[in-house]
């Protein structure tokens, strides 16, 4: 399983990547991309939610961006 490379909320390539996030999954909202330290497991459960995708095809789209 990948671990995202994210450490704390709000940094400035977390932000860059929910950007690019929001623009391949419209439907996602900054609430939604809200990352809290130690909070991996809930925002891809909320993006998985809105989505539809797995954890683990969330975790390698991030990867990826």
């Amino acid at each position: 399983m990948n671990k995202l490379k994210y450490k704390s909320p709000w940094t400035e390539s977390w932000m860059k990547t929910g950007d690019e996030l929001k623009q391949r999954l419209e439907s996602l909202s900054d609430e939604d991309l809200n990352f809290p330290n130690g909070k991996e497991d809930a925002v891809l459960g909320r993006i998985k939610g809105k989505v539809g995708n797995t954890k683990e095809k969330l975790r390698n789209l991030f990867s990826k961006l």
